[in-house]
């Protein structure tokens, strides 16, 4: 059994902690900060950090990679086509990794940036026993990462693959923004009932420090604008902004994410 936990980073931010307690062994997704890992292992003894799972190269994620690699031995797995810190195997796409256990199968999903990869579990014997998938800062919960060096076509593309995937898939992002992003998903869609249950679920929540994540995909096409460019109340709220005019989806997630740049 594998169990998966947040550990908070900065202000916003999220490490997952995967954990094999039979034998022992974690791994982390994205430790921009190796202080939470190692204060979890200080006070789990006997414990082994056994491997990093980077997704991308911005500091928030990569920031603690050598620190913990000099002082677990842990190792390294990152995007081929980025340069990541420490890292000992370079993965892209359609290639297979064992993890604790797991296999996970490697997307790339460029966009956020331009190496960006995604891991994906099929089968996990965790407590929920789901499809798992750790998507850095390209998929959020209600919302996606910013297009700091890939182009709207390319994050349309990398979303449209990550939405295909099965209805039960557990959304491991990397950030607090669900309240932030449900606010604008209700701007575009202020009709939609799904988006403003899941707002005043998810404000509930974090008044009480609860964590929005993770998500699931079956919620994320109901009430994620940007996997819903296709949807016809969408198109018409682009319209309403921008002109009527005969909009490509890629188009209409591309208005989309220039208007939550604003938002």
């Amino acid at each position: 059994m594998i169990q998966i936990d947040a550990l908070p980073a900065f202000n916003d931010n999220y490490l997952w902690l995967l954990q094999d307690a039979a034998n022992q062994r974690c791994a982390v997704v994205d430790p921009g900060d190796a202080a939470p890992v190692l204060a979890w292992l200080q006070a789990h003894p006997g414990w082994q950090l056994s491997e990093i799972l980077v997704t991308h190269h911005h500091f928030d994620h990569v920031g603690g990679v050598e620190q913990l690699k000099t002082a677990t031995g842990a190792k390294v797995y990152g995007p081929a086509q980025e340069t990541i810190p420490g890292r000992d195997v370079a993965l892209d796409d359609g290639d297979q990794i064992e993890v604790l256990g797991l296999t996970l199968r490697i997307f790339t999903v460029p966009g956020h940036t331009l190496g960006h990869i995604a891991y994906y579990v099929a089968e996990a014997p965790t407590e929920a026993n789901v499809p798992l998938l750790f998507c850095g800062d390209t998929l959020f919960a209600a919302g996606c990462g910013r297009l700091f060096e890939g182009t709207p076509q390319q994050m349309f593309t990398s979303l449209s693959r990550l939405a295909a995937l099965p209805d039960n898939t557990a959304i491991y992002c990397t950030h607090e923004y669900t309240l932030s992003n449900l606010r604008f998903a209700h701007a575009v869609e202020p009709d939609n009932q799904a988006i403003s249950d899941r707002l005043a679920q998810v404000t509930a929540w974090r008044e009480q420090g609860q964590i929005s994540l993770p998500s699931n995909l079956a919620l994320e096409r109901a009430t994620n604008p940007f996997l819903r460019s296709e949807v016809a109340n969408v198109v018409a709220k682009i319209d309403e902004r921008d002109g009527i005019a005969q909009r490509q989806p890629s188009e209409v997630f591309a208005r989309l994410r220039a208007w939550k740049d604003q938002f």
